[in-house]
């Protein structure tokens, strides 16, 4: 979970080439790669971005000796990110900047000798810097720094609250376990994300018209409470 979050829309500047690759590109953990293999792919495949080009991690899958990240979306289009600005000062601008809706993406592996080991995700960006740039700011922070303070709160204490909206949640929890959605007799879209196994915690975020409205938290099904709605703005 942390690293998914800690690396989960990081925005980076390429310090290499990117190919554009369905398979993923291998970095080692010490920060060596096979330049003449990545060649190989750009030439068959063309750039998915060029040298200082900024990038974003789209998705973060852990497998048994590797990270596999997915760079600007992978090989398909149409993500949620395409929809996400962020900005500072008040000027807000598009994550993506992909106007002919073709993808630019890619995918890397970062290979350990053995089983992936215990790590934040701090260690992870240090490992990629022979390729990645991690110093600027992330889309995540970002965004995060433009919230009500409540929210901003929230997402640092990694608990959904009423009035999150989808992205939000996602920063606080991370991807949900399963997700159901459905449309009541008002014709309004209901959502429900649901996080956690029993007998452990178990947490039931429901949405409305993309709106949390109501968070539940169960062990095991032995009862559950309700958390607080974000506070009114004041006037």
């Amino acid at each position: 979970m942390e690293i998914e979050r800690g690396l989960n829309a990081e925005v980076a500047t390429l310090k290499v080439i990117l190919p554009r690759a369905k398979h993923p590109l291998v970095i080692r953990s010490d920060g060596q790669y096979d330049q003449r293999a990545w060649q190989k792919v750009l030439d068959e495949d063309g750039p998915a971005a060029r040298r200082g080009d900024q990038i974003q991690i789209t998705k973060v899958q852990i497998e048994k000796d590797r990270i596999v990240l997915e760079i600007n979306g992978g090989t398909s289009s149409g993500h949620w990110y395409d929809h996400v600005q962020v900005g500072m000062g008040g000027t807000m601008s598009p994550v993506s900047t992909n106007q002919n809706g073709q993808a630019n993406g890619s995918h890397i592996a970062l290979v350990f000798p053995g089983p992936v080991p215990s790590l934040k995700a701090a260690e992870i960006r240090h490992m990629l810097t022979p390729i990645f740039d991690f110093e600027k700011h992330s889309a995540a922070e970002q965004y995060v720094e433009q919230l009500p303070e409540p929210v901003k709160k929230a997402i640092k204490e990694q608990r959904a609250v009423e009035g999150m909206d989808h992205d939000q949640v996602l920063l606080a929890l991370g991807k949900p376990r399963s997700k159901s959605r459905e449309t009541n007799a008002d014709g309004d879209a209901i959502e429900d994300w649901i996080y956690g196994e029993a007998p452990g915690k178990i947490t039931f975020v429901r949405f409305n018209e993309g709106k949390v409205v109501k968070v539940e938290e169960s062990y095991a099904n032995v009862g559950g409470t309700t958390m607080p709605s974000l506070p009114e703005p004041r006037q």
